[in-house]
C-alpha cells in the first residue's frame, strides 16, 4: 500500500492527513498554533513554533494511520499563503516573528503604491494582505536587506519555510501559487518581476525558486519519519482547495470557510480581468501546471465564531452555533459586519472595523451567534456575484470546505442566500486533500484528480426561499462601516 502525507499549516493551526490509495483519509493529526498580537493590527506567529506544531502533526497522523514510513510515496504541502518570514540562511534562525496575513501594518506603505502596476503585473490591488509590503517592512527593520547581508537571507511564505525545515536547509523553493500571492511575481511572465523588486527594495537573492505545483521540491530528511521522502506537491491553501474539490476547469468554483471564507472561480488559461474589485491568481489544472482564478477573499468569516467563544464569552465550543442559530426565526433585526481587520473582496477597505448593529433590549446570543453565520453566507453571496459579472461564467452550484462548512444550518443558508445547490463533500479538509493529490500525482499514486476523487461522496443542499430581506440589511451595514472607515481622519 502506499500512502501520501499531507501538511496544512493554516492560520490557527497545523493539521496532517495520511491519505491512502482510495483518497481515503487514513489518519489525522492537529495541533494549535499561539497567535500574538503586540499592536492593534499586527498578527505575528513564531516561525518555530509553525515548524514544530507541523511536525508534531505529521507524526501524529502517520501513527494514527498506522502504515510504516517506508509506505508514504510522497509529502504534500499546502499553506497560509501571505504569511511572510525571513531567516538566516546559514542558521535557519528566524530573523522576526512571521508576518501573518490578516497583519494590517503596513496599509499606509500601500496607499503609496501604483495600483495599476501592481494588479496588471499580479493580479493583485495594494493591500496589507499580500507579501511585498510585509518584506519590505521586515528588511528594513531587521536590517537585512542591506547589500552585504541580503545573500545570507531567505525569504519564504510558509511552505517555502517547511521545506526549508524538512530539507535541512537545502531547498529554497515555492511553487506559481505561492508566488502569485507575494504581489511580487508577473502571473502571466510566470517569473519574479525585476520593476516590483525595485519597488519594495527586495534584493533578487532571497527569493525562492519556482517550480511546479506538483513535481520535485526536495527530500524529507530522515531523522524526521525515519526515512527519507520526496517532497511533490506545494500549493497555496485556496489553490489546493480547489484542486481538492476537483475544480480543474473553467467555471468551476468552492468557498473554503476557515479562518476567513476564500471564494476561487476557475477561469482555465484564460486570465479574467476584475473591474469589481477580484483579484486575479494563479491556479492549477488538472495536471498541477498554472492555471488562472478569479478570486474573492473575505478576511474574517470562522474567526467571528472564534470571537464569540474566546473574546465575548458567549460560546463554550463553535459546534453550538448551529443549535443557536436554529433556535430563533431570524436574527432579531441583529447585523454583523465582522471587518476585525479590515474589509477584503470586493471593497478592500483596511480601515474598516467590524460593527454589530441593530441591537434591542431583546437581543440574546442566539441572535447575536446566528447575525455572525448569517455574515459568512452574505459575504460569499457579495463575492460571487463580483465573480460571475467579471468572467461571464455563471454559477452552477458551490463547492464548500473548512471548519464551517460542517454547520447544516450554514450550509443550508448559504443555498437559499445564492439560489443556488450547496455540495460539500464527505471529506471535508479539501485543502490537504489537495495537497495529497498534487504530490500522488507527480508520484504515480493516482493518475488523475478523476481518479483521486472516485470515492468521493457529496451531500446537497438545494436552495428555499431566499433571504432577501436580510440580505438588504446587510448590505446596509457594510455600507455604513465603508463610510465610518472613509469619514476618519
Amino acid at each position: 500500500m502506499r500512502a501520501v502525507l499531507a501538511l496544512d499549516q493554516g492560520t490557527t493551526g497545523s493539521t496532517a492527513l495520511v491519505v491512502g490509495e482510495g483518497g481515503r483519509v487514513l489518519g489525522r493529526g492537529y495541533r494549535e498554533l499561539t497567535q500574538h498580537f503586540p499592536q492593534p493590527g499586527w498578527v505575528e506567529h513564531d516561525p518555530e513554533e509553525i515548524w514544530s506544531s507541523t511536525l508534531a502533526a505529521a507524526r501524529d497522523a502517520v501513527a494514527a494511520a498506522r502504515v510504516a514510513a517506508t509506505d508514504l510515496a510522497a509529502i504534500g504541502i499546502t499553506n497560509q499563503r501571505e504569511t511572510t518570514i525571513l531567516w538566516d540562511r546559514a542558521t535557519g534562525a528566524p530573523l522576526h516573528r512571521a508576518i501573518v496575513w490578516q497583519d494590517r501594518r503596513t496599509a499606509p506603505r500601500c496607499r503609496e503604491l501604483d495600483a495599476g502596476l501592481v494588479r496588471e503585473r499580479t493580479g493583485l490591488v495594494p493591500d496589507p494582505y499580500f507579501s511585498a509590503t510585509k518584506l519590505e517592512w521586515l528588511l528594513r527593520t531587521t536590517g537585512a536587506g542591506d547589500a552585504g547581508r541580503a545573500p545570507g537571507t531567505a525569504f519564504g511564505t510558509v511552505d517555502t519555510w517547511l521545506v526549508h525545515k524538512l530539507t535541512g536547509g537545502r531547498a529554497h523553493v515555492t511553487d506559481p501559487t505561492n508566488a502569485s500571492r507575494t504581489m511580487l511575481y508577473d502571473i502571466e511572465a510566470g517569473a519574479w518581476d525585476e520593476e516590483l523588486l525595485r519597488v519594495f527594495g527586495v534584493p533578487r537573492e532571497v527569493l525562492p525558486e519556482v517550480r511546479p505545483s506538483s513535481g520535485m521540491f526536495g527530500v524529507a530528511d530522515a531523522r524526521w519519519f525515519g526515512c527519507e521522502i520526496p517532497i511533490a506537491g506545494i500549493a497555496g491553501d485556496q489553490q489546493a482547495a480547489l484542486f481538492g474539490q476537483g475544480c480543474v476547469t473553467a467555471g468551476s468554483a468552492k468557498n473554503t470557510y476557515g479562518t476567513g471564507a476564500f471564494l476561487l472561480l476557475n477561469t482555465g488559461a484564460r486570465r479574467a480581468r476584475s473591474t469589481r474589485g477580484l483579484l486575479t491568481t494563479l491556479a492549477c489544472d488538472a495536471r498541477g501546471r498554472p492555471a488562472f482564478a478569479l478570486e474573492g477573499s473575505v478576511f474574517i468569516a470562522g474567526a467571528a465564531v472564534q470571537w464569540l467563544r474566546d473574546g465575548l464569552g458567549i460560546l463554550a465550543h463553535a459546534s453550538e452555533t448551529e443549535a443557536l442559530a436554529r433556535s430563533v426565526a431570524d436574527s432579531g433585526g441583529v447585523v454583523f459586519v465582522p471587518a476585525f481587520v479590515g474589509l477584503g473582496a470586493p471593497h478592500w477597505e483596511p480601515e474598516a472595523r467590524g460593527a454589530l448593529l441593530g441591537l434591542t433590549r431583546g437581543t440574546t446570543k442566539a441572535h447575536v451567534v446566528r447575525a455572525a453565520l448569517e455574515a459568512m453566507a452574505f459575504s460569499t453571496r457579495e463575492v460571487l456575484e463580483a465573480m460571475s459579472a467579471d468572467s461571464g461564467l455563471g454559477l452552477s452550484d458551490l463547492l464548500v470546505d473548512g471548519g464551517a462548512a460542517a454547520n447544516d444550518w450554514l450550509m443550508q443558508f448559504q443555498a437559499d442566500v445564492l439560489g443556488a445547490p450547496v455540495r460539500r463533500p464527505d471529506v471535508v479538509e479539501s485543502t490537504a486533500m489537495g495537497a495529497a493529490c498534487l504530490a500522488g500525482l507527480a508520484t504515480g499514486v493516482w493518475r488523475s484528480v478523476d481518479d483521486f476523487l472516485a470515492e468521493r461522496t457529496y451531500r446537497v443542499f438545494e436552495p428555499g426561499e431566499r433571504p432577501d430581506k436580510a440580505w438588504r440589511e446587510w448590505q446596509r451595514a457594510v455600507r455604513t462601516v465603508l463610510g465610518w472607515a472613509r469619514d476618519t481622519p
